[in-house]
């Protein structure tokens, strides 16, 4: 049962949550040093969610395919299985996103954000342990549904605080991590040089655990620092909560698909599949950006299926072949995680910068910084631990960027759909990615691992052409529905047509 809420007045940058908030009655005022210490107390549960819950993404568990076959007496034909159960995570991630986006919305998101960075937690620990294929699927479902709770909670609770800052700093964390979580995931779970002991193979199902454990820390102490004024968002109305569900349906069609696609069909099946889906999306992006509750001036739902398809997708594969082709060199198997790392200090910086700027030509430049970083990428290669910082770096700023600035004259309940949108625009560019890639195998049929690396070059490069175009696509989408809706609504939401410094 919705619990009733009392709101805290929203500062003079504060991002549109669909009706002015007031401040509570029977709160206090808060001083400069207590509104500093509740902004920091929603920030740190925040900012450490968002990268304990990206980083269950990736799939690490390739490096070790060997041990983990050894380990639990796997033939070759069980292995597709074991691969199969490791990609669990995803499609629960997806799922769960828009339910736990609408339980955010009716309970203290402080609250929710808790118990799913507990659940996430207890994942990570089970995965230490796990001694069977069916229990690997369980334990990285499991892991999913706690990251798919703690993504929409953290974005209510900095939307709570109503500072354009905080809202701009999620934004830049979030893309970033998009970016930098496949270096991390692949670099804590190397796979094993010749001639050396073979680590548990358990560790690629829980990489990186800490930020988990920091999550749950700091949404421990979030009552603590927010003081006593009770900061919460007015009620969602029945419009917001069917916007909220409205992508489930579809969602869980694709994921289904998908999960069948990427093991048991042809590249050129998959591909279908892969378009066909982010077709749909942006078609839901649009429908659902005609309404008031769903929609927003900058086309927020539109950016966040940009970030989904172009930060993880773009970066993973260049994370796989910077490790193939040191391997080739002989230089072992270790990815170089700083480029990523600049490139995802640049989506930050990207994103606070918007903050700076008017959101209508934020979002523009934020496209075509992203566009131009895709195309940066085919004059290179990666032989080099700094070539991807050509791509990279343009990429992160520009996602940064017009992810921010499309979240500003947004109602919470337009971020949190834009929200469900990006984890199944991100599974379509892994389908895309991992078609292009089995499609140019299957032609060249590599036989050196030179070759192979050749050949995953090709289909990396020609990834990069289409999403590219994809990018432009979807800015062209962004600035027609801005058009669309500008007429109807005016160039920002009711409220908010003073609240911003330099426009909306």
């Amino acid at each position: 049962m919705a619990t009733r809420r009392r709101s805290g007045a929203l500062s003079e940058e504060a991002p549109s949550t669909g009706a002015p908030n007031t401040p509570s009655a029977s709160a206090p005022p808060e001083g400069g040093a207590r509104t500093r210490l509740a902004a920091l107390g929603a920030l740190l549960p925040a900012l450490t969610a968002l990268p304990a819950a990206v980083l269950v993404v990736p799939d690490a568990v390739y490096n070790v395919v060997p041990a983990a076959a050894s380990a639990l007496a796997l033939g070759d034909a069980e292995v597709p299985a074991l691969l199969r159960a490791t990609g669990c995570a995803l499609p629960a991630l997806l799922l769960t996103v828009p339910l736990a986006a609408l339980a955010a919305r009716r309970l203290p998101a402080w609250a929710v954000l808790a118990t799913g960075a507990a659940v996430l937690l207890a994942g990570l620990v089970a995965a230490r342990f796990v001694p069977s294929v069916p229990l690997v699927a369980a334990v990285r479902a499991v892991q999913g549904v706690g990251a798919g709770i703690v993504l929409p909670a953290s974005l209510v609770i900095v939307w709570e605080r109503g500072s354009r800052g905080l809202t701009a700093a999620w934004a830049g964390v979030f893309a970033g991590m998009l970016i930098l979580a496949m270096p991390l995931a692949l670099s804590a779970v190397p796979p094993p040089a010749a001639g050396t002991a073979v680590p548990d193979w358990r560790a690629a199902l829980a990489p990186v655990s800490w930020p988990a454990a920091a999550a749950v820390i700091a949404a421990s102490g979030y009552r603590l620092l927010r003081g006593r004024c009770s900061w919460a968002l007015p009620a969602a109305r029945q419009a917001e909560r069917g916007g909220l569900l409205l992508p489930l349906a579809p969602t869980a069609g694709f994921t289904f698909l998908a999960v069948v696609a990427a093991h048991d069909w042809s590249p050129g099946a998959r591909l279908v599949v892969a378009v066909a889906a982010l077709a749909a999306l942006l078609a839901l992006a649009v429908a659902g950006g005609r309404d008031a509750a769903a929609g927003s001036p900058e086309g927020c739902a539109i950016v966040m299926i940009a970030v989904g398809l172009l930060c993880l997708p773009v970066a993973g594969p260049m994370t796989g072949l910077l490790s193939a082709t040191a391997h080739v060199r002989g230089d072992g198997a270790a990815v170089p995680a700083l480029p990523f790392a600049l490139a995802a200090a640049a989506a930050v910086a990207g994103a606070l910068a918007s903050t700076r700027a008017p959101a209508r030509r934020a979002v523009p430049l934020g496209y075509c910084l992203m566009a131009t970083g895709l195309l940066l990428g085919l004059a290179g290669t990666p032989h080099d631990r700094w070539t991807p910082l050509l791509p990279l770096v343009p990429l992160g700023a520009g996602a940064g960027l017009a992810l921010a600035a499309s979240l500003r004259g947004a109602g919470v309940g337009a971020a949190l759909f834009g929200l469900s949108l990006c984890f199944p625009a991100l599974l379509a560019g892994q389908l895309l990615v991992l078609s292009l890639e089995a499609s140019r195998l299957t032609r060249q049929r590599p036989v050196t691992e030179t070759q192979r690396a050749g050949a995953l070059l090709d289909a990396y490069q020609l990834w990069l052409v289409i999403a590219a175009g994809a990018a432009v696509l979807l800015a062209a989408a962004t600035a027609r529905a801005r058009a669309r809706r500008a007429p109807a609504h005016g160039a920002t939401l009711p409220g908010k047509a003073s609240a911003e410094p330099g426009g909306g």
